[in-house]
């Protein structure tokens, strides 16, 4: 995405791998032309209109992976249209998948036309005529964008082709775990070094390639090590979620799952720590987030302890001290 050279009397900022880009320190006659270069330097050449021209504001937060891309970009209503002669003036030869997190948006391509809404998800191609119509609700249009490059999306035989300007689930399966990861991304993105910014990276483009292939039907032709990875998605959200469940266990979260506590454990084998182990460092983080919340407290500390999944006072203790430092009590003391 821009860097600051490329986006001078912009309000540019950068932490680490994360750039964001403001059109507000531009003059106001000067801001539409300057998304319209932006866009086609940075994501494909389009041609846009916009009933907003006059009055144009537009942001966008990019995160630079390894192998991939992810920006969120808010902007005024605007149209984008691709032609043949922009793609035999530069093809990226990318795939972009779309989420909707505000407005409305209308894409055509490849004879299919989605219409979609706030969660809403979609792919297009740079290699094929688009239009696009974002209309901004009132407010301003908002969506991200992951950005895939058709040689290292593992599809073959153009599959994902088949998927273009179609509505894709959001809301079960990879589409589930897509939707969070990329509007949580660019904040993750702020503190991780390179391992774990290429381990993000991977996620994101292991979850499209989920989504893509079981859309189409296909999802066992994908390699062994991208299924494992969306897998491992899956089950870190199902972590999250039942927390506060005292019987979640590697045996549970391996029933869940359809798969043997053994093949569970293998596929921790390249995690930081085994499943228990995470289960438990997430627990004893929700705990400490409470008990250091401002405010009134309506739980005591075994009641917080046995909310987030410990069972037995004594034991949630002795855990909070060597993961901690010190007692659960002080830390709420301390608060107060």
């Amino acid at each position: 995405m821009p860097s600051h050279r490329e986006t001078a009397g912009t309000d540019a900022t950068a932490a680490g791998p994360v750039v964001a880009v403001d059109t507000d320190d531009l003059a106001v006659p000067d801001r539409f032309g300057w998304w319209n270069d932006m866009v086609g330097q940075e994501v494909m050449p389009v041609s846009i209109r916009s009933p907003d021209a006059h009055r144009f504001r537009g942001r966008v937060e990019a995160v630079r992976l390894p192998h991939s891309q992810v920006a969120a970009f808010g902007f005024s209503a605007l149209t984008a249209r691709r032609s043949p002669a922009h793609i035999r003036r530069a093809d990226p030869e990318t795939y972009f998948l779309v989420l909707v997190r505000q407005g409305a948006v209308r894409l055509e391509q490849a004879r299919e036309v989605a219409c979609l809404g706030p969660g809403d998800m979609a792919l297009f191609s740079s290699s094929r005529p688009l239009t696009c119509g974002f209309r901004d609700s009132g407010g301003s249009a908002v969506l991200t964008l992951l950005r895939l490059s058709r040689a290292l999306l593992p599809l073959a035989d153009g599959r994902a082709d088949r998927l273009l300007a179609e509505p894709l689930p959001s809301t079960s399966g990879s589409g589930a775990l897509l939707g969070p990861y990329l509007t949580s991304l660019p904040e993750a993105a702020r503190t991780a070094g390179p391992a774990e910014l290429a381990r993000l990276g991977a996620i994101g483009v292991d979850l499209a390639a989920s989504l893509l292939a079981a859309r189409n039907g296909d999802q066992q032709t994908l390699p062994a090590e991208t299924r494992e990875t969306a897998l491992l998605a899956r089950i870190s959200a199902f972590i999250d979620s039942h927390l506060g469940d005292p019987l979640l266990d590697p045996a549970a979260v391996a029933a869940h799952h359809h798969i043997s506590v053994r093949t569970l454990h293998h596929l921790f084998r390249g995690e930081p720590e085994s499943v228990a182990a995470t289960i438990r460092r997430r627990r004893l983080e929700r705990c400490h987030a409470e008990l250091t919340e401002p405010g009134p407290r309506h739980r005591t500390i075994g009641e917080t302890a046995l909310r987030w999944g410990f069972r037995h006072p004594a034991d949630f203790s002795r855990a909070f001290r060597r993961r901690y430092g010190i007692p659960p009590s002080e830390v709420r003391a301390t608060v107060r």
